[in-house]
């Protein structure tokens, strides 16, 4: 195209800072050589075109110049006297969101400047993101900033464990530290946040007349990376920023890495396991997976909190965990309600696992997360049986007697079930604190 130059300085204008009429028409007029009159409406069409949407990508600028018929009549008209006068050299600005103007992040306007706040070369930030795919593309695993481990999931299901190695994890921790920790979540997520756990996910579920629990199929791996980089850019930061972050904060598996299951594998299972992961996603094992998970969830929560108060219903979500409930009149439309929440977990890019969805009412017992919800919050009786047969088989015979699994800190492994107990339970947990303390341990 003979006039694409003109297109990226165009461009690079209208994404450079302020997104007000004036603040866009005189970036214009600085990078072209004239005072055309066209240029204010062009400028009032760019903003109505992206006004309080997500920060646009420089392609959909071009896109838009392109498709403008004001700019095509300009460039048809005046096409040998439109010409650069300078090009716009200063990083881009902070543009967030209506909803994001008040939020207590950094302000990272470039590429460089990314690079210096993570104390990063610019070639160790390139290498770190990763937006080409090499790690995927070659088999190199001591080049891969991630470790894998795959397992075996209900019904022949493949679950990927993606662990990031040191010096990543640490640039993902500052991530997770200086800036997703900043933003708040929606007040119905009770999963890895400070302050709320899986007894604030059950609290408003306990004594209700009908419980409906539904699970999200493949929570991570189905939130791509370019869902991630237009969170960043929802926050603010410019196209290149943004690109970098996501591209630190989500992961390309090799399709190799599945050969070392240690497990039968059925070949459809594993050809949709390989296609799901091979794509840009949050991996599960990175530190600021978990938080990002929930902001990028944020519409959907918004949206079934709407649906479940039209119904007179509560709903909370731990993970990819979603959980319903109410009253008699929920319990007549809970199947249709049901149907309703699984389209617009589609919509927003969730699939629902159908298999685990329950609907529960009083007669039975009503369960989330592992905790029964009926009465009061309360361990499942069959888990407190098995921790307390391991415990008195400790005392009898000896903790080496009982590590089947071969944990490596067995009694802190103990420990840590026993202090669950007692935060959801404190009798029984005592119960099991005093069995605890009677093993002797060499």
């Amino acid at each position: 195209m003979p006039d694409s130059p003109l297109l990226t300085v165009l461009s690079t204008a209208l994404l450079a800072g302020e997104t007000s009429v004036e603040a866009i028409v005189v970036r214009l007029r600085l990078t072209l050589d004239g005072r055309w009159r066209w240029l204010r409406s062009l400028a009032q069409r760019y903003v109505a075109a992206f006004d309080g949407q997500t920060r646009p990508r420089r392609r959909d600028v071009v896109e838009f110049l392109l498709r403008d018929r004001g700019f095509a009549r300009a460039r048809s008209r005046y096409f040998g006297e439109l010409r650069a006068k300078r090009w716009l050299t200063e990083s881009q600005q902070m543009q967030p969101v209506a909803a994001a103007a008040g939020w207590d992040v950094p302000a990272i306007e470039s590429a460089g400047d990314l690079a210096d706040w993570l104390g990063l070369y610019p070639g160790e930030l390139q290498w770190f993101a990763d937006l080409k795919g090499l790690g995927y593309k070659q088999n190199r695993p001591r080049l891969r900033h991630y470790r894998y481990r795959v397992l075996s999931k209900g019904y022949g299901n493949i679950r990927l464990i993606e662990a990031p190695k040191p010096r990543l994890k640490e640039l993902q921790r500052q991530i997770l530290a200086r800036i997703l920790e900043k933003i708040p979540p929606h007040p119905a997520v009770q999963g890895f946040l400070k302050g709320r756990s899986i007894k604030t996910f059950i609290a408003p579920h306990v004594g209700q007349h009908v419980v409906l629990r539904m699970d999200l199929r493949d929570f991570f791996p189905s939130i791509s990376g370019a869902r991630v980089q237009t969170f960043f850019r929802t926050v603010g930061y410019p196209e290149s920023v943004a690109d970098v972050l996501g591209g630190i904060c989500t992961n390309t598996a090799p399709r190799d890495v599945f050969k070392a299951a240690g497990f039968d594998i059925d070949p459809a299972r594993l050809r949709d396991a390989r296609t799901l992961y091979a794509r840009p996603h949050l991996p599960q094992g990175a530190p600021t997976s978990p938080a990002l998970a929930n902001l990028c969830a944020y519409r959907m929560d918004c949206r079934l909190v709407g649906l479940a108060r039209s119904a007179g219903a509560r709903y909370t979500r731990y993970a990819d965990d979603l959980a319903f409930s109410g009253s008699e009149a929920f319990e007549r439309s809970v199947e249709r309600f049901s149907t309703h929440a699984a389209a617009i977990s589609h919509e927003e890019g969730f699939a629902v696992n159908h298999r685990k969805t329950r609907i529960m009412r009083q007669g039975v017992r009503q369960h989330l997360a592992g905790l029964v919800a009926n009465q009061k919050p309360n361990v499942m009786r069959t888990d407190f049986d098995r921790l307390k047969a391991t415990l008195t088989n400790c005392v009898r015979h000896g903790p080496e007697s009982q590590n089947r699994d071969g944990h490596a800190a067995f009694r802190a492994h103990l420990e840590g079930r026993v202090g669950f107990v007692e935060s959801i339970n404190p009798a029984k947990g005592k119960r099991l604190r005093d069995t605890f303390e009677r093993i002797r341990w060499q």
